[in-house]
């Protein structure tokens, strides 16, 4: 290992950057597979070139037969073998994708065998443990031309109508389920799509396992792992198939999980698939409205901007689905939250904030309550109208005052008048406070140069008095 300078241990932007040029000389890593003495395959004969009666046994040595592993690191060893494993495969999936009666329940273990030799697998370690999926390139699975074909095996296996849960699940446990969900950690994106995919399918076909996996979601956000929960929101029809009324679990998961990935790393990859997650909860359970929007305003970002858009129209979202009287219970920290984006310099968040007042469903809610969101917003809005720099911004302002005001013209004269008036008493304390100091300035600069001018005095007296001494000296 090469020595790290004093200077890349101190800047961590330069580790990140040479982290990043090896990582782009390295685009692809191969996993851990076990090390098996290897034979070079034979093809075997075309099923369906088979007799009915010899099929199924032709299926059962196909299945062995892609067992097999190979190191794809060593692009020019065993490439006729590489070569009959990957036309056997397409042929297995082409075979159960489109042949009935082929599942039989002597079928399944050698299914699962194959395909748990195949993907249950050590994953490389990560040549960059701070990997940003928004920014670096992930590294690519070198073996994918054979593990491809494996995941399109056990999607169709799943999707087949013949398929058998009651015999699948002694072969799709718990600890299949859960050696699924470590392969969440590869940095190769084609693998983890894949994932999703067959998480979905066995959440929808495996009744028995729904409640361990949502606990191991529960515990993988709680270790700090995202990858999984990512894929797993992305298909937001898992939380839409929750029967009413909620169970605890699931509101657990809404508030434990859910809300604090507002907060994880890369949030603009997946925020639009968990704004769909969240709102689905909500239109289950309206209740679940304020402590949700209480959760998002605690994690607003505070230095982001884009994430704060995205927060905004999240935001909009559930408001377009929140009934009144839950609306009644937030509109205070809300509104308060609202005001200071819309006082953002940044126009952007600015923008969105003032787009609100686009929405007749929001508009209607305000009005209902335009005595508590009034005052709280007034202030903002009047500010930006005289101060904001973008032309934009002040434009929009001024058309959400003029709603505003047609709502209740009385409360916003008074409002105005007093915003005025406190603003004139600001002035005046201000203008009052800069005399205090210029005369507190003045005053300590008279003391000073008094004191000076005294000390001046005192020195020539002194100077005065031995001059004298020494002439009467004798």
């Amino acid at each position: 290992m090469s020595a790290i300078s004093a200077t890349e241990k101190v800047d961590g932007f330069t580790r990140k950057s040479m982290r990043k040029a090896q990582k782009q000389k390295k685009s692809q890593g191969s996993s851990q597979f076990r090390t098996q003495a290897l034979t070079e395959l034979s093809p075997l004969p075309q099923l369906k070139d088979a007799p009915s009666t010899e099929q199924q046994e032709l299926f059962s040595q196909k299945l062995q037969q892609c067992c097999m592993l190979f190191d794809f690191m060593d692009s020019v060893t065993d490439l006729k073998s590489k070569e009959i494993k990957r036309a056997t495969l397409n042929e297995l999936v082409d075979y159960v994708s489109t042949n009935r009666g082929v599942l039989v329940e002597t079928a399944y273990p050698e299914i699962s065998n194959m395909i748990c030799t195949n993907i249950f697998r050590t994953l490389p370690p990560s040549d960059n443990p701070d990997f940003d999926p928004e920014e670096d390139e992930p590294t690519l699975e070198a073996s994918w031309p054979h593990i491809q074909l494996v995941y399109e095996f056990l999607l169709r296996f799943l999707e087949n109508p013949d398929f058998q849960p009651s015999i699948a699940k002694r072969y799709i446990d718990q600890k299949f389920v859960l050696q699924l969900l470590e392969l969440f950690d590869s940095e190769d994106p084609r693998e983890r799509d894949f994932l999703k995919t067959v998480l979905h399918r066995i959440y929808g076909k495996f009744l028995g396992l729904r409640a361990f996996i949502r606990k191991q979601i529960n515990n993988i956000f709680f270790a700090h792992c995202t990858n999984i929960l990512i894929h797993f929101i992305s298909v937001g029809v898992i939380i839409n198939g929750f029967a009413l009324p909620l169970k605890a679990e699931h509101k657990q998961f809404l508030m434990k999980v859910l809300v604090p990935m507002h907060t994880a790393k890369g949030l603009a990859l997946f925020h639009a698939q968990l704004a769909y997650c969240v709102v689905q909860f909500l239109e289950k359970d309206p209740i679940l409205t304020e402590p949700v929007i209480r959760g998002l305003l605690k994690f607003w970002p505070k230095t982001c901007s884009q994430k704060e858009v995205m927060y905004l129209g999240e935001i909009e979202e559930i408001l377009d689905v929140i009934e009144p009287t839950q609306f009644k219970k937030i509109q205070e920290p809300l509104f308060k939250q609202i005001s200071r984006c819309v006082a953002n310099p940044h126009f952007q968040v600015a923008e969105r904030a003032l787009y609100f007042w686009n929405n007749e469903y929001i508009l209607s809610l305000i009005e209902e309550n335009i005595d508590k969101v009034l005052p709280i917003m007034f202030g903002s809005l009047y500010r930006i109208s005289k101060e904001h720099w973008n032309p934009t911004i002040v434009a929009l302002v001024y058309n959400v005052l003029k709603t505003l005001m047609e709502m209740n013209s009385t409360l916003f004269d008074e409002l105005t008048a007093s915003y005025k008036s406190d603003r004139q008493r600001r002035f005046v304390f201000s203008t009052c406070h800069v005399c205090l100091v210029n005369q507190n300035f003045n005053l300590r600069l008279s003391l000073q140069q008094s004191c000076a001018l005294k000390t001046a005095n005192s020195q020539s007296v002194q100077h005065m008095g031995v001059d004298e001494l020494k002439t009467n000296a004798p």
